[in-house]
């Protein structure tokens, strides 16, 4: 196995905790454990009495059970619960495929979710969405990617970086398209219940199918990275219990108060993806309102879904404008260069409350 470094972790681990605003988190805002357990009467003296010792390797039973109400047709046992989704994404690329095979996978996109699949030994092919297409995925590219020995598809909607939402018809002949040629689908959906309309929210992937894997984790909408709690959602049992027998040699189990304090969150999802949908909305006007005033200096696709936009920088070379920006503004943006498609587009994000004030450094810097 060689996997070459995670340019985005990389790139966090020079800035993230140095840099004064985090103009490109793709996570929402976070919030204080007391914060999250005034949620729901008596969990703070619950939460005093959780036992810290081993928890069950596929996850407490009261979590899955709550994470099963984000699904229509999967049971808590259909549910395997990880540390974090990254662990996921690794366990699902060694449990489903071997050397040799091949894999399509939508891009841009998180590293992992076509580094881990080289790394088992995968041919990848990128599925591009393109700025020029609104960042829609092109049914007739997947055709043309197809091979004898392709083994699954990998999609992210919302997708990470550009937020773009996939319409239900190109939804749905993707997995129509997966099920004629007997393909796993995986489809990484962490920005789920984070649409701006929730009217054109997707059905989970693992509601249609067998072939399919949802994934899903705390940290996205609903703002609670710090727990380090992801999942799979999947009625293919092969695949379910494949990552089950490798998960033994990775973190064996979950953290029983990350797991506790996940299930008071999946509990009230609601109301916490409403609290970031309320952030981002709001966050979105203040963009709108730098992009009209500075159209001479920044485009983009105005994202449908999930806390991030991926603008591109009209002039001079995004590399550099990211680097002196958090040197001398302490802005942090990400630069496209992070993802495998780039033209000078860079990573924004709109789930912080301070968003408004990083703008303002922002423009400070941009008028000098």
């Amino acid at each position: 196995m060689n996997l070459p470094p995670f340019k985005l972790e990389r790139y966090f681990a020079k800035y993230e905790f140095t840099a004064e605003f985090l103009l490109c988190s793709s996570d929402c805002e976070a919030m204080t454990i007391a914060d999250l357990l005034a949620l729901e009467e008596g969990a703070a003296q619950k939460f005093q009495q959780v036992w810290l010792g081993y928890t069950e390797s596929q996850g407490s039973p009261a979590l899955r059970r709550e994470i099963s109400k984000v699904y229509e047709t999967i049971p808590p046992e259909n549910i395997l619960v990880h540390s974090g989704a990254e662990e996921a994404i690794y366990l699902f690329m060694f449990a489903a495929f071997k050397k040799g095979d091949h894999v399509i996978v939508h891009s841009p996109g998180y590293q992992s979710l076509a580094e881990v699949a080289r790394a088992a030994g995968c041919d990848v092919s990128p599925w591009r969405a393109r700025e020029e297409n609104h960042w829609a995925l092109d049914l007739d590219e997947l055709r043309h990617l197809m091979r004898t020995n392709t083994k699954a598809i990998i999609i992210n909607t919302p997708n990470n970086p550009t937020g773009y939402l996939m319409s239900r018809a190109d939804y749905d002949a993707i997995h129509k398209f997966a099920q004629e040629r007997n393909l796993l689908l995986f489809s990484d959906e962490v920005y789920r219940e984070s649409e701006f309309d929730p009217t054109h929210r997707l059905p989970a992937a693992c509601d249609l199918s067998d072939h399919a894997v949802s994934l899903g984790g705390t940290s996205k909408t609903y703002g609670l990275a710090g727990l380090r709690i992801g999942w799979i959602a999947t009625r293919n049992k092969k695949i379910y219990e494949a990552m089950a027998s490798l998960k033994d040699y990775t973190t064996i189990c979950n953290s029983a108060p990350s797991e506790f304090l996940a299930e008071v969150a999946m509990r009230n999802r609601q109301k916490l993806a409403q609290r970031n949908l309320d952030i981002i909305k709001a966050n979105l006007s203040v963009i709108d309102d730098l992009f009209a005033r500075r159209a001479d200096l920044f485009s983009w696709i105005r994202p449908q879904a999930g806390s991030m936009g991926y603008p591109r920088l009209l002039k001079g070379n995004v590399e550099d404008f990211c680097d002196d920006l958090v040197r001398k503004a302490g802005v942090l943006l990400l630069p496209g260069s992070m993802y495998d498609y780039s033209r000078n587009h860079f990573r924004l994000g709109l789930g912080r409350k301070n968003l408004p004030q990083a703008v303002e450094r922002l423009e400070e810097y941009i008028s000098k």
